[in-house]
């Protein structure tokens, strides 16, 4: 390509940069501080619902929030019995008195997760996302519900009352049925080891309320944890009521194998009840206060970002799509597959990457434009400089792109381009 068949391009593209008739383009300095601005929410908004013939769907103005979100996001999820003062410890996790709607208001609400994300406290750069969700009084559809909590969070929260029974074990009936509502591999060959489980599941915090029992244990002092773990302990025998005991105990402890216990005592008087959230802290109970603090600060500090195979971070764009993929597999009657839903996540990523590669690529040329006229030496050395830019951009944010066939598209997009700006 001769010099002179560059220059009429290159002044042209001057003269409308003189002129003032070609828009300035945003630099990627300005992109990646936009990106890393937390997203807050005023108060929470409807995330995943049923529709009119009752199948679950994402809302997609909750969808819209979390594409905004490009931090890594730590997942809270409370699950729980109806009425058990769920939405009480999530509104103190955004650091809010009002927010999720507590049970004497929620008739009304509609029924499924309500999600709200708010700036991590103790961690720069992070959004906590908390999920609520309101049972519907449908197996089906709260099984559903439960499964996506496990299948989105990083730490679930299991909100109870009262004491850590049988009955209160044998009310969180749902993990007894993971392994029938979740697969992790697709092939039908591969049957699924329930260690495989455990490595995409949450942490797992027991949340006893109304707890009135001394923490002793044949007459010795024990810890919260040291309660819930004595609960789960299982029966020696083979009969069958005692395999139905065990059986929860045991995939509770399967599946979670990461867990911890908070025992909250009565918050306040009982008429009072209904209107906890506009308590003054002097209405209020010091030791549930203080035990409410005390797992604020474990959530805060403890729970994990939220991240899938391979170690790979989930933002909040990433958790959106992993939400539509399950949610819409779960409405179209099929089991949702953690390795089915990261290669779908994966492709939507790797695009976008290239998408990405390609922005930072154009980018940098149309700035190379303001100094033609250039050999094309030195135009060329521009583009090796820039197609390695580019690369590592696409690095960032591209996911098991194994065959580097998106890799691929982007080197045939930026060499595309600079031909196309060379010719004209």
């Amino acid at each position: 390509m001769s010099h002179e068949s560059v220059s009429p391009l290159i002044n042209d593209v001057k003269r409308q940069r003189e002129s003032g008739n070609e828009k300035p383009k945003k630099s990627m300095a300005q992109d990646e501080a936009s990106a890393s601005l937390p997203v807050t929410m005023d108060k929470p908004v409807c995330f995943i619902d049923a529709d009119s013939d009752g199948k679950l769907c994402v809302q997609q103005s909750a969808l819209q929030i979390l594409q905004q979100i490009q931090q890594p996001v730590v997942v809270v999820a409370v699950v729980g019995l109806y009425r058990t003062g769920k939405s009480y410890l999530m509104n103190r996790l955004a650091g809010k008195q009002t927010g999720f709607a507590l049970g004497s208001t929620i008739e009304s609400r509609t029924k499924g997760i309500w999600m709200w994300c708010v700036p991590h406290p103790t961690e720069a750069g992070t959004t906590l996302v908390l999920l609520d969700t309101v049972d519907k009084g449908d197996p089906k559809h709260d099984t559903n519900i439960f499964c996506l909590a496990v299948l989105l969070s990083s730490t679930l929260v299991y909100n109870s009352r009262g004491t850590i029974d049988n009955k209160a074990i044998m009310d969180l009936q749902y993990v007894t049925e993971l392994t029938e509502c979740i697969k992790v591999k697709s092939s039908d060959e591969d049957a699924d080891d329930l260690s495989n489980f455990v490595k995409f599941f949450p942490t797992f915090i027991w949340a006893v309320r109304d707890f009135t029992l001394e923490l002793k244990i044949d007459g010795k002092d024990v810890t919260e944890d040291e309660y819930l773990d004595f609960a789960l302990k299982m029966k020696h025998g083979t009969s069958r009521r005692v395999m139905e005991y065990n059986f929860p105990r045991e995939c509770i402890q399967t599946f979670f194998p990461s867990r911890k216990c908070f025992t909250f005592p009565f918050p306040t008087a009982p008429e009072k009840m209904s209107c906890l959230e506009s308590l003054d802290s002097a209405d209020i109970s010091s030791e549930f206060l203080k035990v409410t603090d005390h797992f604020c600060k474990f959530v805060f500090n403890d729970s994990s970002v939220k991240r899938l195979k391979d170690e790979y971070t989930v933002t909040g764009r990433v958790l959106g799509h992993l939400a539509k993929t399950y949610v819409d597999t779960i409405s179209s009657g099929s089991v949702p597959c953690l390795e089915n839903a990261v290669i779908a996540m994966a492709m939507i990523e790797n695009e976008a990457a290239v998408n990405v590669g390609l922005q930072v690529y154009q980018s940098g040329m149309e700035k190379l434009k303001v100094s033609f006229p250039l050999e094309l030496k030195a135009v060329s050395s521009k583009h090796q400089d820039l197609s390695s830019t580019a690369t590592q951009a696409f690095m960032k944010r591209s996911f098991r792109d194994t065959d580097g066939k998106h890799l691929k598209s982007l080197e045939v997009g930026s060499v595309s381009s600079f031909w196309m700006m060379v010719n004209g």
